[in-house]
């Protein structure tokens, strides 16, 4: 799926969807999906990158959330396209 969907390898993740036509790749925010749905930008689909602390799904008590970047990808490169702590937007 990922490889129909133009993930490119190096942004591979755990978890793969397509949303009306978009890729979503990892563990992306609810929030990140509704944003893209809305503005409908340019690009094949939204990435987070690896599995960071407090993003969904990989919550853990005790375990401060991290801070990092969910990114816009598409033929025309890459751009963060939101910033995350945890599941709030940063």
């Amino acid at each position: 799926m990922k490889v129909r969907l133009g993930v490119p390898r190096d942004l591979a993740s755990c978890h793969t969807a397509q949303v009306d036509g978009y890729a979503i790749e990892g563990h992306v925010p609810a929030g990140a999906i509704k944003r893209l749905l809305a503005e409908k930008p340019q690009g094949i689909g939204l990435v987070v990158p690896g599995m960071p602390a407090g993003s969904p799904g990989m919550e853990v008590d005790g375990m401060e959330p991290a801070t990092y970047d969910v990114v816009l990808f598409g033929p025309e490169g890459r751009s963060t396209f939101a910033r995350y702590r945890g599941a709030n937007p940063a």
